[in-house]
Order: structure tokens, then sequence, then C-alpha cells
């Protein structure tokens, strides 16, 4: 089967391999159709391998490189193993990418699987991805879609749980006013889940034009900001009720300057939830911290749990996660038409779709 894995920081290669087989117990085979490109991958393809095993296996799964690329897919399942219970062959499926020890790990233990020290990832630490015809996963990697979810919609699924457990870390609720940092796939998918969260007052802050418009296309209400031209944390305070500041400010871009942004802007007592990944420490001005009185949380994934929620919120149009696809591509020309094409600075795709079955 082809495959597009990651052999080194600019080298992808679209090879055929061996097909996975007969899925082992507790193990089910899908037959992928859509994969989402994520910052992720963009970080790994540009200057990994970071997440993806090095020389080192990975301590639990032993995945070692080269590495099959692509944790937000979905597909149809092909096979089912000794013991799988809950999905069956012919149903049609998104996968919760994260896999780590069940028993014997604090977290684990305790329902916070996706804060296990031994977590890895379905195309990052496993053998099998998202960009692949075809893989092998658990069974509780696999979630049944009902019939009102598209296969597109499917692999938006774990994108918009990493939106949804920020809006949860942060406490959106009904009324609030919310300031994202970052108007890429996550925070456009944010936004959409401040939104269905009840969120009146929406700020969307990037130094890109192109993708700003395309938030305000998206979301329609949504206030934007470009920190070239303006400052975030007065345009949040100028409308917004006291003129106080925002209830929650969510950063999805891993950018120090963003989450000082979000620190300025939030109103005392209020809430700055970091989402993004920062390549480097962060000098944050602690003295605001303090002085306004907030509360600073980091929100890392989501709980695997999140899946029913989630392909309900899609489903049921509360949260329209398809408004972020901006393309949808061939795994012959990911590399240029997705890769590549996300990397550019001055480019106006978010989220790109690799259709497998092309």
């Amino acid at each position: 089967m082809k495959a597009l894995r990651f052999h080194a920081a600019r080298d992808l290669r679209l090879e055929d391999i061996q097909a996975p087989q007969n899925p082992g117990p507790g193990q089910v085979l899908v037959r992928n159709r859509y994969v989402g490109i994520c910052g992720t991958d963009l970080h790994e393809y540009a200057s990994g391998p970071i997440f993806i095993p090095g020389n080192e296996p990975h301590p639990f799964t032993k995945a070692r490189g080269p590495q099959i690329l692509g944790h937000e897919f979905g597909g149809t399942v092909e096979a089912i193993g000794e013991g799988v219970t809950t999905i069956a062959v012919g149903d049609r499926v998104s996968i919760q990418p994260l896999i780590m020890p069940r028993v014997g790990d604090y977290y684990a233990e305790r329902g916070l699987f996706h804060l296990s020290d031994q977590l890895a990832l379905a195309g990052l630490s496993w053998q099998w991805g998202g960009m692949s015809e075809a893989a092998i996963v658990h069974e509780y990697n696999v979630a049944k879609i009902p019939d009102s979810l598209s296969d597109e919609e499917a692999a938006l699924v774990e994108p918009t749980a990493v939106a949804v457990y920020a809006c949860d870390r942060g406490g959106v609720s009904s009324g609030n006013s919310v300031l994202v940092t970052g108007a890429g796939p996550i925070g456009l998918l944010t936004l959409l889940a401040a939104r269905a969260a009840g969120a009146t007052r929406l700020f969307v802050s990037d130094l890109n034009d192109a993708r700003l418009a395309f938030a305000e296309k998206a979301v329609p209400g949504v206030i934007p900001v470009n920190p070239r031209r303006q400052n975030v944390g007065d345009v949040v305070r100028d409308q917004t009720e006291g003129k106080v500041g925002c209830d929650v400010a969510i950063e999805c871009v891993g950018n120090e300057h963003a989450l000082k942004a979000c620190v300025d802007a939030v109103r005392k007592q209020g809430v700055v939830v970091q989402t993004g990944l920062h390549p480097h420490e962060n000098p944050l001005d602690w003295f605001s911290v303090t002085f306004k009185d907030i509360e600073l949380r980091g929100s890392w994934a989501y709980p695997t749990w999140y899946w029913p929620r989630v392909i309900n919120l899609i489903a049921t149009g509360a949260l329209p996660a398809s408004r972020a696809i901006t393309n949808k591509i061939t795994l012959d020309t990911a590399v240029k038409e997705g890769f590549e094409a996300l990397l550019d600075p001055a480019g106006t795709n978010l989220k790109i779709l690799i259709d497998l079955a092309a």
C-alpha cells in the first residue's frame, strides 16, 4: 500500500509498504478515508524528529522511524481482532489517536489517559498512521460515527477535540467574551467551540490578514485584530463590558508575543489557556499575572473520552468544523500541495485534508 513516511526533517517519502494484515487481540484494521495535516505534522516535517522517536524506539510502543504520519483521520473498519465487541466490520469510524498503558500507570488508572508519561500517538509514535491506505489501532482508539457525520468531518474530530478541551480548560460559558490568538486551524476551531459553548463576544488575533478574513467568514461576528497595526489588549478592552478585558483568552500559536497579549487582554480574575506548544522558554510578565489575579492554565490534547461528545457537536451542526477546510488533495501531492503550502507564511490555506481514496 502507499504510505507517506517521515525519514528526517524535510524528508517525507511516498513509499509502497506492506499493508497491515490481521489485527491482533483488541485491535481494529481500518481502511483510511481522509486525514488532516496537523501543525504537529508540519513541525515534524520542518525540524523533526520531535515527537517521532529518533535513535531510540518509543518506550511503550517500541515504534521507530521511518514513521507514517497522520493522527487526524477516519475510515471504515475492514477487520477486527479477538475480543473486540464495540466495533463491527463495515462501521465508519473516527480515530482517537492517543495510545498508552491502560493499567499500571498513575494517570491512566485515574482516567487521565492523555497525561500518561508513556503516551504515544498513531501517526507519530505508533507503527501505523493516517497518511496511508490502512492502519491498525486499538479498539479504544476507534469511535463509530453516525450517518450525519461525513467522512471529511470524521478527520476533523481530533483537532476539534483539542479546541473543545481548550474552551473547557478556560471555563468558557454562556455570555462570555473570549480572545483567541492565532487564526490557524486550531484557533478557528477554538472560536467555533467557544461559540458553541455560549460565548457571545469573540476576538481573534493574527498577523495574516487572509486568515483573519477567513475567520470573519467562518465565524460571523468575530472581531479581527492584526497585532502589526493594533494593540490586541486595547481592542479587547474597548469592546468588552466595563472596558476591563475578556473573560477568557486562549493562546493557539505557541508564540511568546501571543501569550503576552492574552495576559494583557484578559480581565482581572480572568483565565488564560495555553494551547499552542512553545518551542522555548517564554519570559512572561508575572507581575501582571499576580496583580490581575488571573489563572494561567495549560491545555494538553484532550481526555480520550471526548470523542462521542465532539462527534455529536459536529454532527448536529452545533460546531461546524468543516468550515476550517480550505483544500483537499491526494497522497501523491501531499508534500508540495499540503506541507509546503501550509508552511508558506503568506499562504491562504488553513486545514488541508488528504483524500486517501483519490
